[in-house]
């Protein structure tokens, strides 16, 4: 059985994963997805690149170092309004790791009295193999963001991401519902796609394609 190594500690995101890319068994086989968690991998990554693609590379060549095709992904909210930030420091918005209340709440407070609200989740994942071959690919949501928090679900700033496609949140949205249109969604489909044709050019994949 093929081993995939995700590069996180973040189980809601190594969940919304393994239902993402479930249909991916159908191309190649069987496999079986870890995180860094289930390796017992805990060194700290310091996350130095300037886009969303530098940053998921980074992350993915931790793991490629450990023998493992590994994938990581940098994903964070870029409002227009506040000149594309928090972007990649989405996650540490309100200083080191924050919590998603701080970051949701400062994002709040320096949207205070703007009307333009428009704003996208962005999503880049860089596969990296033991060899060293590599790749990204990128999706992008767009929505805008609401002044208070609709819906318990989901993580980050989903709560105030509004998406007028499905006049829901994603905080209200269920996990099928987001995964059809999310950031996310689009560049784990983009993401098997690619992977599927990787393997399957690989004489060393030849009988499972």
């Amino acid at each position: 059985m093929t081993r995939f190594l995700l590069a996180t500690h973040n189980q809601n995101k190594l969940h919304e994963f393994r239902v993402l890319l479930e249909g991916l068994k159908d191309k190649i086989g069987a496999y079986e997805l870890l995180s860094f968690s289930n390796i017992g991998y805990h060194d700290e990554i310091e996350e130095t690149g300037t886009t969303f693609e530098e940053n998921a590379l980074i992350k993915a060549k931790c793991g490629a170092a450990l023998g493992y095709i590994t994938f990581a992904d940098d994903s964070g909210l870029s409002v227009d309004a506040l000149d594309g930030a928090p972007g990649i420091y989405s996650a540490r918005y309100s200083g080191g790791h924050g919590s998603d209340e701080d970051n949701n709440q400062l994002l709040l407070k320096n949207l205070a009295g703007k009307e333009n609200r428009d704003a996208h989740y962005v999503c880049a994942i860089a596969c990296v193999f033991p060899s060293g071959e590599s790749f990204t690919v990128r999706g992008e949501c767009h929505g805008v963001i609401l002044d208070e928090y609709r819906g318990s679900g989901g993580f980050g700033y989903d709560p105030l991401f509004y998406v007028p496609s499905i006049a829901k949140t994603f905080g209200e949205a269920s996990l099928a519902e987001k995964n059809q249109i999310s950031h996310r969604g689009i560049a784990a489909e983009k993401f098997a796609a690619e992977l599927e044709k990787r393997l399957c050019d690989s004489r060393e994949r030849e009988s499972i394609c």
